[in-house]
């Protein structure tokens, strides 16, 4: 942008040139009268004032070519300077570092120190694998963050190379504004001059010779003085146009520099804010993981010292109890001696039983023996 207005004037000209045959007049656009500023000599130096008086010598109303072509130099030159601001405006992307400052955030975003905690086994495997994630999270968005600075960097160079082109065009464009300016003080400088004295006296001649040659002449200026009337119209409209450039220079310069700012706070006060805080949520992390392993530990001691201390308790108990016991407990003592005594009862009267039964046998065998005597005895008779 910075070289597409080298080839504009910045000095105001005055010139009776007719343009080039292939170039056409452009149209101005419509705009009401009522918005023109008063126009007069006011906002011209005096060097200006003497170049208009002796340029508006030079008019002739009587050719009908110079009234066509008054001017047209100048509104040709603000056309072409309107078509390449146009065009400059058309091929800038600002929506792009827009695009970037949000990628910028989004990049961002994905940078999570989100909480893992499933148990005191595989604690510290698993811390370790989230603080290398967490790196690789800060490494990756890092880079890319510093590849769109590197964008930003560039565009805001060429934001500041706009912003300076800029400049260059308002004073072009005041340049212009100047010279339609001029023209149309001289135009109409003229146009007085040939009505309060050529154009009167035809009128004043045609009247009193009652001709029709001089009446026809009279009406042919008055005709030529419309027309330079209607030219001088013309130049004004494009005079409002050069008018509503130069704030629209100026809004379109202003948001480039607030786009400046925007891209420099970014770079300088955004970015390193942001990784500040990236490489403090590392540090965060670090604190948070030695502290979450000092409490599982703290928390695992004191549990083994409690089960150690309960088993402990069991034990000694139950060693204390076995060293009070006796060789046979009373109550075995009391269960065998109850044991022997029936053993022996049982066994006492087992005895006294076949001793019984022996008594009875040896009465029976001896009644027996006798029975048989008896038998005996009397089978011998």
């Amino acid at each position: 942008m910075s070289n597409a207005f080298e080839n504009f004037d910045t000095t105001p000209t005055l010139t009776f040139d007719p343009l080039p045959q292939e170039t056409k007049k452009p149209e101005p656009p419509a705009v009401q009268e009522s918005a023109q500023p008063a126009l007069t000599e006011s906002i011209l130096s005096d060097e200006e004032r003497q170049m208009i008086n002796q340029f508006s010598k030079q008019i002739d109303l009587h050719n009908s070519n110079a009234i066509l072509q008054y001017g047209v130099g100048t509104q040709k030159k603000m056309a072409d300077f309107s078509e390449a601001a146009l065009e400059n405006v058309k091929t800038k992307e600002l929506g792009e570092v827009g695009d970037m400052l949000s990628q910028v955030v989004s990049e961002l975003k994905d940078f999570d120190a989100e909480e893992e905690s499933k148990g005191f086994f595989g604690f510290f495997k698993k811390s370790s694998d989230k603080m290398e994630t967490l790196k690789a999270k800060y490494t990756k968005a890092e880079l890319n963050v510093n590849k769109i600075c590197e964008t930003l960097e560039s565009h805001q160079i060429t934001l500041l190379k706009d912003i300076a082109s800029l400049d260059k065009m308002y004073e072009i464009n005041k340049t212009y504004f100047k010279e339609l300016s001029m023209y149309i003080l001289a135009g109409k400088q003229k146009l007085e001059e040939v009505r309060s004295t050529e154009l009167r006296d035809l009128v004043a001649t045609a009247q009193a010779s009652n001709l029709p040659e001089d009446a026809q002449s009279a009406k042919d200026l008055e005709s030529l003085c419309t027309r330079f009337e209607k030219k001088l119209h013309d130049l004004e409209l494009t005079r409002m146009i050069s008018i509503q450039m130069a704030p629209q220079i100026r809004l379109v310069q202003n948001n480039d520099t607030m786009m400046v700012e925007k891209i420099q706070s970014t770079i300088v006060n955004t970015i390193p804010l942001w990784k500040s805080q990236m490489v403090l949520t590392l540090g965060i992390e670090h604190s948070t993981q030695a502290a979450k392993a000092q409490r599982e530990v703290t928390d695992m001691t004191n549990e083994l010292l409690k089960k150690n201390a309960e088993r402990l308790k069991m034990v000694t108990i139950e060693t204390a109890r076995e060293s009070e016991r006796g060789v046979v407990d009373l109550e075995t003592l009391k269960q065998t001696n109850a044991s022997l005594i029936s053993t022996l009862d049982e066994v006492m009267k087992i005895q006294s039983e076949g001793h019984q039964k022996r008594l009875a046998a040896e009465q029976e065998m001896n009644r027996m023996e006798n029975e048989l005597k008896q038998k005996l005895l009397s089978m011998q008779k």
